[in-house]
This record gives C-alpha cells, sequence and structure tokens, in this order.
C-alpha cells in the first residue's frame, strides 16, 4: 500500500519548463555560448549549478567556478521571472485532489530553487503541500539524477521506500526515483520521447497529465 506521493514540480504542478529551457538558452547566449532549447529538458532536476558546469566543460573545456555558476544561475532566473506568469499543469489538480481525497501524503520533491513558482504553490494548490513537505535544489548537496532529493523526500514523509511512489516528468527524475528503490511515474509533458523514460526504467508511463489524472484512482488501488 503507498502512503506517500513524491511529486516534482516544473513540467507536473506547472507548465513551467518551455520556459525554463528558453531562460537557459538566452542566459547561456548572452555568454556567446550557442545551445539546443530542447537540450535543457533533458537536465531538468539537475542543480544550477551542475547544469551551468555541463555546458562549460562541453563548450569552453573546463569547469564553472562557484562565483560563475551562481552568478550564471541567477541571470537565469531573472530571464525566467521576466517571462510572465506560468499556468498550471492542465490535470495536476485534479492529480492532487485524487491524492488528498485518498489519504495518500505529498511532498514536493524539485530540483528548482525558481522562488516564482515556489511561492505560489499554497495559492494554486491549496493544502497540497504541508508546511515541512518539500525537497528543493536548497535542500540537496546532490540534485537529480542523484538519489538524494528522494531519500530526503522519503524522510520528509517518514516512509520506507515501498511505501511511496514518485511522479515524474524528465528522465533524470526518473533515474534518481529508481536508485532511491521508489516506484516511479513519468508523464511525457514536454517533448521527451516515451523511449528515454523506459531506457530510465519508468514504471509506468502516462502522455499527459490529464490522462494520468484520469487513471490515478484506479491505479492506486493496485500499486
Amino acid at each position: 500500500m503507498k502512503r506517500y506521493a513524491l511529486i516534482d514540480m516544473d513540467g507536473v504542478l506547472y507548465d513551467s519548463m518551455p520556459f525554463h529551457a528558453l531562460a537557459w538558452q538566452r542566459m547561456m547566449a548572452e555568454q556567446g555560448i550557442d545551445t539546443d532549447r530542447d537540450e535543457f529538458f533533458l537536465y531538468e532536476g539537475m542543480t544550477g549549478k551542475a547544469t551551468v558546469d555541463l555546458i562549460f566543460q562541453r563548450e569552453l573545456g573546463r569547469h564553472a567556478t562557484d562565483e560563475e555558476a551562481l552568478r550564471l544561475y541567477r541571470r537565469k532566473a531573472d530571464i525566467f521571472v521576466e517571462m510572465g506568469e506560468k499556468r498550471k499543469m492542465p490535470g495536476a489538480g485534479r492529480m492532487l485532489s485524487v491524492l488528498m481525497e485518498r489519504g495518500i501524503g505529498r511532498v514536493l520533491v524539485t530540483g528548482s530553487a525558481q522562488h516564482s513558482l515556489l511561492d505560489r504553490l499554497d495559492m494554486d494548490y491549496p493544502g497540497a503541500f504541508p508546511a515541512g513537505k518539500r525537497v528543493t535544489a536548497l535542500d540537496v548537496t546532490h540534485g537529480k539524477p542523484d538519489p538524494e532529493p528522494y531519500l530526503k523526500g522519503l524522510e520528509k514523509a517518514g516512509v520506507k521506500s515501498d511505501e511511496a511512489f514518485v511522479i515524474e516528468n524528465a528522465p533524470l527524475g526518473v533515474r534518481a526515483g529508481k536508485a532511491a528503490g521508489l516506484f516511479t511515474i513519468a508523464v511525457t509533458t514536454g517533448p521527451i520521447p516515451r523511449e528515454a523514460f523506459e531506457r530510465e526504467g519508468a514504471d509506468l508511463i502516462f502522455p499527459s497529465m490529464d490522462a494520468f489524472a484520469d487513471a490515478l484512482p484506479e491505479l492506486l488501488e493496485r500499486i
């Protein structure tokens, strides 16, 4: 019996990943570095520092300094905010309502530290994530795909891995959930093909949050 759901934020609760990806691309362009917007969907869940460092190693042949990583991540965050309000993901509210009605606890487990979204959670999804039930980039040393974020989520839930499941939209998040020993559900809300989630070992894959919300009542009876 699953008692808790560990839930990602970007691409699950908010349709925000296209804006994150574009903000990363624009910030890198300001540094004279050309990137493909869609590649940043693949890095979702990594810490900002890890993402900057990955691009620096590939394009500049060196590691980013801590100061560079912090400065560039802050610039990316500013660009993201300048893009305006991000809409809630269709189906996410219904999904959370089902979990709450069935008495399934919820822990937010996000690789983000984007306050423009984190500060909206209580308004957009009232009661969904109680105090003390959030893991963000500020709480971890190693972001996804390391299992640390989901292991911390289990700690906050106070349950074992076989008593919880993960809801993710990114391959690295699926890898992190599986590495933490969790039943992991992928929802393909971005441009990443289903095959990428299959390769990471997702237990179930849904084509949208609406489709997942439709299936959830029955699914909770058997996972």
